[in-house]
């Protein structure tokens, strides 16, 4: 039986694939940081632990406590809208401490385990919005690219001891609570001369059919965590499946 890690599993993509991989029989250590049992259906194959990708202790007790595991999925990551010339640098720099220096820590903390077996494979979520320009998302999308193409690079240089590196693309989840989790360093991220755009932008997402679901992602991570090959992109949902065939 095979044992995954997962962080940001407090809700959206990270608690649905947590609960994915446990239907399919797997052992889960869900993370997250401030730790809720009740999130998640008991299981003798489920543990739940503390986690903060961006502090170094936490990382290391967490990674302690959870052993030997067979799949590291990073999944932890706050939102971001907002124009880029009102946003303070202060908040970019928090946004990239969880999004990118978070997912690099965690591997960083992990690729030692892995090379010594020669075995375990790393999956990193990152956003569509890699895949395709987006406006009022500057500094999320920064931190999300930086990401892709630091693993892209990681795949190159694990594969000689047999670790892979994948990458998830997920959509736009209008199901998720990624607007929600940052409503507090959204405020006043939209000026007054960017809220006629603001609106056109806002009411273009209210009309679109093609998103995400949670459970687009989890299967997407699931095909991701199990698969041998060396492809590295795998688009999850609808949307960002339309956007990967155009580019």
């Amino acid at each position: 039986m095979k044992t995954v890690l997962i962080t940001g599993c407090s809700s959206g993509y990270g608690l649905e694939t947590a609960r994915y991989f446990l239907s399919q029989g797997w052992n889960v250590i869900a993370t997250m940081r401030t730790p809720r049992q009740d999130l998640l259906p008991a299981s003798p194959n489920l543990r739940v632990l503390a986690l903060d990708v961006t502090r170094p202790e936490s990382i290391a007790q967490a990674l302690d406590a959870a052993g030997d595991i067979d799949v590291l999925v990073n999944n932890a990551g706050i939102g971001l809208f907002g124009a880029f010339e009102a946003t303070p640098m202060s908040t970019v720099r928090d946004v990239f401490e969880t999004n990118t220096f978070g997912v690099m820590a965690m591997c960083q903390a992990v690729i030692p385990r892995f090379r010594q077996r020669r075995a375990g494979l790393i999956v990193n979520v990152t956003s569509s919005a890699t895949l395709a320009p987006f406006p009022l998302v500057a500094a999320y999308t920064a931190s999300k690219t930086a990401v892709e193409g630091f693993t892209a690079s990681l795949a190159h240089e694990l594969k000689s001891f047999d670790v892979r590196v994948k990458l998830v693309e997920p959509g736009y989840g209008p199901s998720t609570s990624f607007t929600a989790n940052g409503q507090q360093r959204m405020q006043g991220l939209i000026p007054q001369a960017y809220e006629v755009f603001a609106h056109r932008v806002f009411a273009g997402l209210g009309h679109t059919t093609a998103v995400t679901k949670e459970d687009d992602v989890a299967q997407v991570v699931w095909q991701a965590a199990n698969d041998t090959s060396d492809r590295l992109h795998f688009p999850a949902g609808a949307d960002a499946l339309a956007l990967a065939a155009q580019r």
